[in-house]
């Protein structure tokens, strides 16, 4: 028997919609490449991505057409991510951070129609346009007087493309399950892959992720959004705000400390998402400067591990609650988030910051389980450690134009992480299944050692790699970057860690970098070291 219930076909437009009837005046800021400040509103948001679905419509793009963006977070972004993808189309984000080859790889293989781009990314394309065949227009995040000169073909201003687009203009009905977005994996082995999001799956991860014991999200927030907007949707930031009235600030490239601060200060931000690199430049900042955070309460951080020298330093110095969340490209891409709780308020400081560096609890519709090698399913102890499977209503089913399914028979999704998930139902990434290390038959977690290194004072970033060894197969190596700039005694180190490790856990060496390797989402690129340094140890030999 089925409900009586009406069908639902659901539109991503419809929050936009939503959110300009119902929160007109809620303000989105934007700081734009010329470095002015923008603001409009969602009442003014809604009108404008009619006028870009309308046009497009009028230039013959219909359903299933995928459109690129190559763009910062701002107001025109936000703009583009509801009219392309309100009219059937597939809102396509391309990382400005890739290498031109793998531009060249994802644009060919989405088989790209429109490209709207931002004027300092012009370069990148004008270089690939003779590459990248299936793109016939481009349209430039600009006022008409603002437009550069080109090379680009079939070139055009944002505003003037939209100016004469329809501000009475109705989205369309979708099928149920009609594709909305496409983002692609980092591709650190082989190709990267396209994984495809439907209206429906994107409505239901906005929907859980602003839950109330989700990411702690309140309606009168100002919330900073510096997790790109490339960035697996900017983490569904762009549809939970305008969901619930919440007030949205975009960075554009004012990614520095001082930028992020005076942003904070000047919109009274709340809460603020972003990669680990991005808060270190803000911290930073305030420490040199004695500055305090005075309006912020919480910032989620993901993308990659938070340090519990970084939840110290935003609980102690900020009075700011660091919301850990878990979550991949192929989950939409919230998994869990480590929301505090009253237990939490109770706890002595150490005790509770090493909760809150676990990757937190499942969001509701997210299923996960951890097993063993032979795929049998080990217990939520907070002791066993395995393979971490997941599955839900915006988690992959399949990779893009792929005939193989990526789930199993009954719908897990394997996610390449080593957990333990504890009694309470927390779970913890142990390493990344490619980053663990297997020293003489044992195994070693990357992630853990450097969660106590980065409680050094001098230490501004760290890494530890497994390098080929001619005993043991593998031993930890140590990369760091000071904060003086300068090398200091390994033996400090070697106290931290053998609080928490057997001396035979300890990395055999320490390499000082200027800087590490930073991919195109925040992430160390451990893969980078491994092939810099992969002789390191066999030299000693």
């Amino acid at each position: 028997m089925l409900g009586d219930m009406q069908n639902w076909e659901p539109n991503v437009a419809s929050i936009i919609e939503y959110a300009g009837d119902i929160y007109p005046k809620t303000e989105v800021v934007s700081k734009l490449v010329n470095g002015s400040v923008h603001r409009t509103n969602y009442g003014e948001i809604k009108i404008r991505s009619r006028k870009l679905g309308s046009k497009l419509v009028k230039d013959g793009y219909k359903p299933g057409d995928i459109l690129a963006t190559l763009a910062l977070n701002t107001h025109r972004h936000l703009e583009a991510y509801y009219g392309i993808s309100g009219i059937g189309a597939i809102t396509h984000t391309l990382n400005f951070r890739l290498h031109p080859e793998q531009a060249v790889y994802i644009i060919n293989h989405a088989e790209d129609k429109i490209i709207f781009v931002e004027a300092p990314f012009i370069p990148l394309l004008e270089a690939l346009q003779d590459k990248i065949p299936s793109v016939e227009k481009f349209i430039v995040f600009c006022d008409k007087e603002e437009m550069p000169e080109t090379s680009l073909k079939n070139c055009v201003s944002y505003e003037e493309y939209i100016e004469d687009g329809d501000d009475n203009f109705e989205w369309p009905k979708l099928p149920d399950d009609a594709a909305c977005g496409l983002c692609y994996t980092s591709g650190t082995t082989g190709n990267p892959k396209g994984v495809l999001y439907s209206h429906k799956s994107t409505i239901l991860h906005a929907i859980s992720a602003a839950a109330p014991k989700t990411l702690k999200v309140q309606p009168d927030d100002s919330s900073l959004v510096v997790v790109p907007m490339f960035h697996v949707m900017a983490w569904g930031v762009p549809y939970y705000a305008p969901m619930y009235g919440i007030k949205i600030v975009m960075p554009g490239m004012a990614m520095d400390g001082q930028s992020l601060y005076e942003m904070c200060e000047n919109e009274k931000v709340t809460i603020a998402f972003g990669v680990p690199t991005v808060w270190m430049q803000l911290l930073g900042y305030c420490r040199e400067n004695n500055l305090v955070l005075n309006s912020m309460e919480s910032t989620v951080i993901g993308g990659s591990a938070v340090t519990v020298a970084m939840i110290k330093e935003f609980d102690q110095k900020h009075n700011v609650t660091v919301i850990q969340g878990w979550g991949m490209t192929e989950m939409s891409p919230l998994g869990t988030t480590n929301f505090p709780t009253p237990e939490m308020d109770e706890m002595p400081d150490e005790k509770k910051y090493a909760l809150q560096v676990k990757a937190g609890r499942p969001v509701f519709g997210v299923e996960m389980k951890i097993v063993d090698d032979k795929g049998a399913t080990l217990p939520n102890d907070g002791v066993a450690y395995g393979r971490l499977l997941v599955r839900g209503p915006w988690i992959i089913k399949k990779y893009f134009k792929s005939e193989e399914s990526a789930v199993d028979a009954d719908n897990w999704f394997d996610t390449g992480d080593i957990s333990s998930i504890d009694p309470d139902g927390y779970m913890a990434i142990v390493d990344r299944e490619k980053d663990v290390i297997k020293s003489g038959g044992e195994w070693i977690s990357s992630i853990d050692l450097e969660n106590v290194i980065a409680n050094h004072p001098d230490v501004l970033q760290t890494a530890v790699v497994g390098i080929p060894h001619p005993k043991w197969d593998e031993r930890p190596l140590l990369f760091i970057v000071s904060n003086s700039g300068n090398e200091f005694d390994r033996s400090e180190l070697d106290d931290l860690m053998l609080e928490k490790f057997e001396k035979w856990q300890l990395p055999d060496d320490v390499v000082f970098l200027k800087e590490l390797p930073i991919g195109a989402t925040g992430k160390v690129k451990k893969i980078d070291l491994r092939q810099e340094y992969t002789d390191h140890y066999m030299k000693e030999a």
